[in-house]
C-alpha cells in the first residue's frame, strides 16, 4: 500500500501510522506534477521518499502557494459565468486538507450546476473547461533530483494520461525519462483497460523498468473507484516487492512490513 498525494507528503505519516494498524505493508509516496506538453499531463510517483524531507517541504509550500494562488481565479471566473460558489465553501469541502478541484467538482454537483463530477471537470474545472486555469509544474528532471534526494524512486504515472498520439512518441517520452533516471512505470491504473495494460507492460520491459499499479482512488470524489482496485483489477501483491527491492538497490529500506 502507498498514498501518493499530488505535490505533497503531508498525510504519509497517518496512513502509515493507520497502515500499521490494520497490519499492512506500507511505502511512502508523493506525486509531483510535472512540465509537459498539451494536451497531456505528467505526473511522476515518487515512493519510499522520506516524508519530512526539507526539499520535499519546499517543494510542496512552493506549489501549494501557485494552487493558492490560481483557486481564487478559478471562484471568480466561476461566478462570472453564473456559477455561484464562494472559497469559504471551497475551504470548508476540502475539510482542512489540501484545496484541490474534487472539492470544488463535489460542491458544483451538490448545488446542481452539474449531474457528475466528470462534468465539472468536463465543462468547468478540467483542462479545456471554462474555468480552467493550468497551475505551476516542476521541470522532469527537477522532480527525478528531488525524488532521488528525498530517499525515493521515481516512477512514471499513469502513461495513458501524456496522451501520446503514437508508440513511437510515447517510447521517446519514457526514453528521455530513462536517461534522467526514471526506474519504473505504472502500468495498472483506473483509467488503463486490459489492452493498455499489456501495452505498457511491454513498454516497461522494453526499458527494464519496475511495474506498479495504483487506484488513483479520491475518495467520494471518484465514486467508480474503489481502493485497492485498479479498472475492476487487483494489483499483484509482486509489484509492491518488486517496487520495495528496487527501492533498497538504491537507498536504504523505507517501508513499513507490520506482523499480522
Amino acid at each position: 500500500m502507498s498514498l501518493t498525494d499530488h505535490d505533497t507528503a503531508a498525510g504519509v505519516k497517518e496512513a502509515s501510522d493507520e497502515a500499521a494498524l490494520q497490519g499492512i505493508d506500507f511505502i511512502s509516496g508523493i506525486e509531483i506534477s510535472c512540465e509537459f506538453r498539451g494536451p497531456g499531463t505528467m505526473h511522476l510517483l515518487g515512493y519510499g521518499i522520506d516524508p519530512s524531507s526539507a526539499s520535499l517541504a519546499d517543494l510542496s509550500a512552493e506549489l501549494i502557494g501557485n494552487r493558492n494562488d490560481r483557486n481564487p481565479r478559478i471562484i471568480r471566473q466561476l461566478n462570472e459565468l453564473g456559477v455561484v460558489v464562494t472559497m469559504k465553501e471551497w475551504e470548508d469541502e476540502s475539510g482542512g486538507h489540501v484545496v484541490g478541484r474534487p472539492h470544488l467538482a463535489a460542491i458544483l454537483v451538490r448545488k446542481g450546476y452539474v449531474s457528475s463530477v466528470k462534468q465539472a471537470f468536463d465543462k468547468y474545472l478540467g483542462q479545456g473547461g471554462a474555468a480552467y486555469f493550468d497551475k505551476e509544474r516542476v521541470p522532469p528532471r527537477r522532480a527525478l533530483e528531488l525524488t532521488y534526494a528525498a530517499g525515493g524512486i521515481p516512477v512514471l504515472a499513469h502513461p495513458f494520461q501524456l496522451r501520446c498520439t503514437n508508440d513511437a512518441e510515447l517510447e521517446t517520452v519514457v526514453k528521455n525519462m530513462v536517461d534522467l533516471g526514471l526506474v519504473g512505470v505504472e502500468v495498472m491504473h483506473s483509467d488503463h483497460d486490459i489492452a493498455l495494460v499489456e501495452r505498457y507492460t511491454k513498454l516497461a520491459d522494453r526499458f527494464g523498468l519496475v511495474k506498479t499499479g495504483g487506484s488513483d482512488y479520491h475518495g467520494a470524489s471518484k465514486k467508480t473507484i474503489d481502493f485497492g482496485w485498479s479498472h475492476g483489477q487487483r494489483v499483484p501483491r509482486e509489484f509492491y516487492d518488486q517496487l520495495v527491492e528496487v527501492h533498497r538497490k538504491h537507498h536504504r529500506p523505507a517501508t513499513q512490513t507490520v506482523a499480522s
